[in-house]
């Protein structure tokens, strides 16, 4: 992690900085393989985010997390959240946010045309909380 000013001080906070045209999107641990997930989660201590790409058609794995609230913010095109059950289609266009409560069902989708990128909040920082339903 850099530190600013270059300094070495321990009181002083760090930072990361993600470019936006360096950005290196890798496959996900499992489910659809046409995304693509940035790990934001390396740099947080507090909480857990990724950026993850969708192109048309691809979804992410229906789960409902057990303990984290979730905010997702999309950064671009139109992307679509199955919400509760049996799950409710909420469209969420450029510039959207949502904020899922832990025990909702919920899924992310790309029923569009066009890529859409969306950056996925979680808190706390928990993993291996969460229950993966039927698609």
């Amino acid at each position: 992690m850099k530190r600013s000013p270059s300094t070495p001080n321990v009181s002083e906070p760090g930072y990361r900085v993600f470019r936006g045209d360096e950005l290196e999107f890798a496959a996900p641990s499992g489910g659809d393989q046409t995304r693509g997930i940035l790990r934001l989660s390396d740099a947080l201590g507090k909480m857990r985010a990724n950026v993850w790409r969708l192109p048309p058609g691809a979804r992410g794995r229906r789960h409902r997390e057990l303990v984290q609230e979730e905010l997702f913010v999309v950064l671009s095109g139109t992307a679509t959240l199955r919400l509760g059950e049996p799950g409710e289609r909420v469209e969420l266009p450029q510039g959207s946010i949502a904020v899922v409560e832990p025990q909702t069902a919920l899924q992310l989708v790309n029923d569009g045309d066009e890529d859409v990128v969306v950056l996925i909040v979680g808190a706390p920082p928990v993993q291996g909380e969460a229950e993966y339903l039927p698609d």
